[in-house]
């Protein structure tokens, strides 16, 4: 050692070499404590790795960068301890080192500890069976925020040499400014308690909300915003305080209830509507899910007209069954007949105001799925048959006049063109003298 010194001492008289071999002891010792704690740290989580079986906590505290982060607390605490060794230092700037060091350590357990609670949201994403009804990133990220409001009061108070609390203080006055400058954040942090406190809205929910042109799949809850992917694939990004202020629709219901609604009207030609005869209603016994409704209205009507027969009334106040209304009942049975459709939520068949666009059938059901590709092939195969069954039952469908019909009707008004008189013959002539010389004779 006494040769050591010895051989470093002419090194050392020079001026400011114990000043840079102090510094780079100070540094290369942190460096070196950084690497290997690193690496200490990297085996043991490989060990874990190998050694877990269910939830993989390593792999997660990993991906987030914690146990990094937390490394990083004792290279800085080094320097902070061992800035004030190093030899020829101005005073000052070892005080500055010192702070910015301590400034240093805040930042780095700030950072690991906001890690940490990213890797305990995606554990709870992982392994919590309502995960979705149920997200928890936005009250973590509010404590992030806590976390890293905290930090930086720390931070500031450590470089300018001021108690934290006499900083807190003077926060107050800035109060106003700081609403106004982090008014959505603020507005965004209350939405988000507010949507995960009442179960107003989950990932996987499908969501509409006009006035931002979202209609889709909220993919996404943050604390300032609401991810919705669209049916056509793109992204809305939603300030999260938007769905507290403004109205939208949660599909969720729906999606719960194990049926989706289906109300659409067929829109009846009026003019096509009118009372059966004998030989029709007979005719329509052939569907079977209309038998035993024209059999009850048989009797029903029988009985009724008997009555006011005998009664003295005149015939034409009695009761008969219409096209219109059988057809109804023939929706009403096929509705009721039909697996694809939800037999136990609310079924109607009912006949809307006649207006300039027909008489409006409406078809109020439910299907059996909630989902969409289905639920759209149940519906057309449902006006499908009602469309092609219209004609049995002696009724068409409201339509406008177009181009084609137009053109027909003009076709038949015009008249028919006049045909050429025959060219006059010989004999035609001669014969017409003869009458004309008949006539001056007999004058």
């Amino acid at each position: 050692m006494e040769a050591l010194k010895d051989l470093l001492r002419p090194a050392l008289e020079i001026p400011y070499v114990p000043t840079l071999l102090g510094l780079t002891l100070l540094l290369g010792g942190a460096w070196v404590i950084n690497w290997v704690l690193r690496a200490a740290v990297r085996r043991l989580v490989s060990h874990l790795v190998r050694a877990s079986s269910r939830v993989r906590w390593d792999e997660i505290l990993i991906h987030n960068s914690v146990l990094k982060r937390a490394v990083n607390v004792v290279p800085a605490l080094l320097i902070h301890r061992g800035i004030a060794g190093v030899p020829g230092l101005p005073g000052s700037l070892v005080t500055v080192v010192e702070d910015v060091s301590l400034s240093m350590v805040v930042l780095a357990v700030a950072a690991s500890a906001s890690n940490l609670l990213n890797a305990l949201n995606e554990v709870y994403v992982r392994t919590a069976a309502r995960a979705k009804e149920r997200p928890i990133k936005g009250f973590l990220q509010v404590v992030q925020l806590v976390i890293w409001v905290a930090a930086a009061v720390l931070v500031i108070s450590t470089l300018i040499h001021k108690s934290p609390v006499l900083l807190l203080s003077g926060l107050g006055a800035m109060t106003a400014v700081t609403m106004l400058v982090f008014q959505d954040t603020i507005l965004s942090l209350v939405a988000s308690v507010q949507l995960s406190g009442q179960d107003m809205l989950r990932v996987g929910d499908w969501v509409e909300m006009p006035s931002q042109n979202a209609d889709g799949e909220v993919i996404d809850i943050a604390l300032n915003t609401v991810k919705v992917q669209n049916w056509d694939k793109t992204i809305s990004t939603i300030p999260t305080h938007r769905f507290i202020s403004q109205s939208f629709k949660n599909w969720r219901g729906m999606q719960q209830s194990g049926g989706r609604r289906i109300k659409r009207s067929l829109l009846i030609d009026q003019t096509s509507v009118r009372f059966l005869t004998n030989d029709e209603r007979d005719s329509l016994r052939k569907l079977a899910l209309i038998d035993d409704y024209l059999n009850a209205k048989k009797h029903e009507l029988e009985a009724w007209n008997k009555t006011l027969l005998e009664g003295g009334k005149d015939p034409i106040n009695t009761r008969r069954v219409t096209n219109l209304g059988t057809f109804r009942a023939y929706i009403g049975a096929y509705l009721k007949a039909n697996p694809r459709i939800n037999q136990g939520m609310t079924q109607m068949v009912r006949q809307l105001a006649p207006g300039s666009t027909g008489i409006p059938m409406e078809i109020y059901c439910f299907t059996a799925t909630v989902s969409w590709v289905p639920y759209e092939e149940i519906q057309s195969d449902l006006f499908d048959h009602l469309l092609a069954m219209l004609p049995v039952f002696g009724l068409r469908l409201h339509q406008e006049p177009t181009g084609q019909d137009l053109m027909a009707a003009m076709q038949q008004l015009v008249p028919a063109p006049i045909s050429a008189p025959p060219p006059i013959t010989a004999a035609d002539a001669s014969s017409a003298k003869n009458l004309a010389r008949g006539a001056q004779e007999s004058l």
